[in-house]
């Protein structure tokens, strides 16, 4: 009986798919199932690769189905003797190795609560989140246990060579026992550690409903050698990287370490990748490290996901690496909605487009007023959820042709004189500068406009004369001629989310503050 995994057409999926279809990828039900299991333990015996990590100081660390699984295993009786039940949080502060996902699955095949952290935090954004979600211990590294220590209420254990070895007298099997319906991560979307972000419950049942994003928006097929090098410490690193193509028995790899562009080229080289699903930070990065080059791929799938990639990016990542590189979008709280499609052949992609739905959703673009938006007219993304249009927070389009554009955060739209604008499409023009490494546009307040733009602009060198006039020009010839930054603003670097995304919002505050 053909699956949904046999299928490849844009037509097939609109065809093919059914909420049944996506069960019948899985072992479990509603009743039994749990996700270390579907992900780990059901691919294990063939001595098949799950995961292929390569670390910033130049080592390549391979592991088979086989080992994850022991491992797994080993570390969910460890937490048993430990006094972990079902039901508690367990939390991971690791870098990606074989230790944090055996830690992680571990505590999913228990019954615990898996609660991924990014390394990068300090006491205070450990403090946090391990103050929100009280986790019955913290796995670490012994470089990051002091400071775990230091944001206190939580025992802290050192993942180490002693710690490990410690755990091979422990059964290499476990016996899980989870219900669909039972929590299995808390994961929380990414912010600054000053401000606590949200935090996203799912269930066991949550890798069913990842398999949509999966097979429509990343295009992970059987055979695929995939790689995502977001951190799974977020959602797009964890659920698109690490469980969706694990869960179809497909080799995962990942970045550990301090992140370095020529690095991940090499890495993507020797493990021969076909399909590469990263943040457009990481193809601007590749872009703009000189070394891309010096490499040869195998690619056949590409996509992006967490803001939108700039067109001159787009452009040179089809021209090195022989294929389109397609938008996924969605978030941690609704999951992937709209998608291009990667592998569909009968599907054609748009410059700038987030594409269309994947099966199963209903999105549109609603004005102020709540209705639907006409083409091209900027509004809210929405999506239907159980009979009511939930907001995404997001701005877009939507074309004749029914191709979705996206036009930023609602919060980063940018109104003057009356006119609506977005600031992505004003950055992606910006960014055609050959000069320009990174840009990012906000509004600021103006006497007689309300708000006119600013943009913060990261050179590849050192200002010239004239070059604010020649962005100003540039962003005049690609856009409206209302839409160019009255101001700009070199600076060496723009604040990001811990994420890599562009945190606009700290530009606004440090404007409003300056201003005050």
């Amino acid at each position: 009986m053909a699956k949904l995994t046999d299928y490849t057409s844009y037509a097939n999926a609109q065809a093919q798919f059914s909420p049944q279809a996506l069960w019948d990828l899985f072992d479990g039900d509603r009743d039994q199932l749990n996700i270390a299991h579907e992900c780990v333990d059901r691919h294990a015996g063939t001595d098949a690769v799950a995961l292929r990590i390569a670390h910033a100081d130049g080592r390549d660390e391979i592991v088979t189905f086989d080992e994850l699984s022991a491992l797994s295993s080993r570390i969910a009786h460890w937490l048993a003797s430990q006094g972990v039940a079902r039901g508690d949080r367990v939390a991971v502060m690791l870098e990606p190795t074989a230790a944090f996902y055996g830690a992680m699955f571990g505590a999913i095949k228990l019954g615990a609560v898996a609660v991924p952290m990014f390394t990068l935090f300090g006491p205070e954004g450990i403090r946090l989140r391990t103050d929100d979600c009280t986790p019955k211990l913290l796995f670490t590294s012994a470089d990051k246990a002091e400071e775990a220590r230091a944001a206190g209420g939580t025992e802290v254990v050192v993942v180490d060579d002693a710690f490990l070895a410690a755990l091979d007298g422990l059964p290499a099997g476990f016996a899980v026992n989870t219900a669909g319906s039972d929590l299995a991560v808390l994961q929380y979307t990414s912010g600054t550690t000053r401000a606590l972000p949200a935090a996203v419950k799912h269930n066991h049942r949550s890798i069913v409903t990842l398999m949509v994003a999966a097979l429509y928006a990343t295009g992970i097929r059987p055979g695929d050698r995939f790689f995502c090098p977001s951190s799974p410490a977020w959602g797009h690193g964890l659920w698109h990287g690490t469980l969706a193509p694990l869960a179809l028995g497909v080799s995962t790899g990942t970045f550990s370490g301090r992140f370095d562009p020529v690095r991940l080229c090499k890495a993507l080289s020797d493990f021969r990748i076909t399909n590469l699903s990263a943040a457009a930070t990481h193809y601007r990065m590749m872009r703009n490290c000189g070394r891309a080059e010096d490499f040869t791929y195998h690619f056949d799938k590409l996509t992006f996901t967490g803001e939108p990639i700039d067109s001159e990016t787009a452009a040179y990542v089809e021209g090195l690496f022989g294929t389109t590189v397609r938008s996924m979008y969605g978030t941690t709280e609704i999951g992937v909605i709209l998608a291009n499609y990667p592998g569909a052949g009968d599907f054609a992609v748009k410059d700038g487009s987030l594409g269309k739905a994947v099966p199963g959703n209903v999105v549109e673009v609603h004005d102020a007023t709540g209705k639907r938006a006409k083409p091209g007219e900027i509004g809210e993304l929405m999506v239907m959820r159980k009979g009511e249009w939930f907001p995404t927070k997001d701005l877009g389009r939507i074309d004749e042709d029914g191709y979705f554009y996206h036009a930023g955060r609602a919060d980063d739209v940018i109104i003057s004189a009356g006119w609506t604008m977005s600031a992505v499409e004003i950055e992606d023009a910006i960014l055609r500068h050959p000069k320009v490494a990174e840009a990012a546009a906000i509004g600021v307040p103006d006497p007689v406009r309300g708000q006119v733009v600013k943009a913060f602009v990261v050179l590849k060198g050192d200002a010239t004369d004239g070059l604010t006039e020649e962005i100003q020009d540039l962003v005049r010839q690609n856009l409206s001629r209302h839409e160019y930054p009255r101001h700009v603003a070199f600076v060496p670097d723009l604040p990001k989310t811990p994420a890599g995304k562009v945190n606009r919002k700290i530009l606004r505050d440090n404007e409003a503050q300056a201003a005050a």
